[in-house]
């Protein structure tokens, strides 16, 4: 071999780990944006409200999933409302002139629509409660302190943050003390 055949054969082993050096790349990201796709879909699953029943036997898990679908159904144009009435208030907070009246009553259609979407959606929570047994109805309780709008913040999380003073305590104290 002579000089010229020796660099034509070095740049194409040069190209060659440049590509695989990228397919190796493209593939490690591609395995990380789907691992972290899964973590979130995870951290939905433990906070979603249909996972409340999770620890009940599969029938109480089916009952309470088709009470839940049946309540967000009817509350469909409940929904509706609420996304209109969302609509409705960027585009006057985004209108040349300002129009407070408008704005307050989109406001309350909005909130008004939510207040019943979430009260269907609460009444079959209850709905389903009653047909539980005291011992269930405890077990469901403490899943519902995890999931959903019932949800409490983790002990765990909050055992290392100092307790922060009441507003009523520190608004009291004069300086002269």
């Amino acid at each position: 071999m002579n000089g010229r055949s020796w660099k034509i054969v070095l740049v194409a082993s040069l190209v060659l780990n440049v590509f695989l050096l990228g397919a190796i790349v493209g593939g490690a990201y591609q395995w990380f944006a789907a691992h972290g796709a899964t973590t979130t879909v995870l951290a939905q699953q433990r906070t979603a409200l249909r996972f409340a029943a999770e620890t009940l036997p599969a029938e109480r898990q089916k009952a309470f999933i088709d009470g839940l679908k049946n309540a967000r159904r009817e509350g469909r144009q409940y929904a509706r409302e609420g996304r209109e009435g969302r609509h409705d208030v960027l585009r006057l907070l985004a209108a040349p002139q300002f129009d407070r009246g408008a704005l307050d009553a989109a406001l309350a259609r909005t909130r008004e629509a939510d207040s019943r979407l979430r009260a269907q959606v609460e009444g079959s929570v209850a709905d389903f409660a009653a047909t539980l047994s005291p011992a269930e109805r405890v077990e469901f309780a403490d899943n519902l302190k995890l999931r959903g709008q019932w949800r409490e913040p983790q002990a765990a999380a909050n055992a290392n943050k100092p307790p922060k003073p009441a507003a009523s305590e520190s608004s009291s104290e004069s300086p002269g003390e």
